[in-house]
């Protein structure tokens, strides 16, 4: 797991975040909805820059993990090879770090209508 403050990438609004909570329900009990990385292991690179982000998809591993991913500028694809996303909500016992692996094993089903959602560059 990366040391806080090494990893840069975008925070959601939090006023938003509260918005999108009620809007899509969490499935499980620890709701995060926190933020979306771009790069780990990153402490001596700057900030990224501001984006157009939007909720277009979500996946749920039905054991605890549940995840919105996101187009950061018109993409999900992020420069490591995973996907851009927004941990949404946790089991008991579970980590945000294992969305991408959910994300590898069971990909994503497109919503509807993509969520536009407030981002700010952060390092956390």
């Amino acid at each position: 797991m990366a040391k806080p403050g090494t990893v840069i990438g975008w925070k959601l609004d939090r006023a938003q975040r509260d918005e999108l909570l009620q809007q899509h329900s969490p499935r499980y009990d620890n709701a995060v909805a926190d933020h979306v990385t771009l790069e780990t292991d990153a402490a001596a690179k700057p900030l990224p820059r501001e984006v157009t982000a939007y909720i277009v998809g979500r996946t749920d591993d039905e054991r605890g993990v549940e995840t919105m991913v996101v187009t950061i500028d018109g993409t999900v694809d992020r420069p490591d090879g995973s996907t851009y996303h927004i941990t949404w909500s946790l089991g008991e016992g579970r980590r945000a770090r294992e969305s991408n692996d959910v994300l590898k094993e069971r990909g994503w089903k497109e919503l509807d209508h993509p969520v536009p959602v407030k981002l700010t560059p952060a390092r956390f």
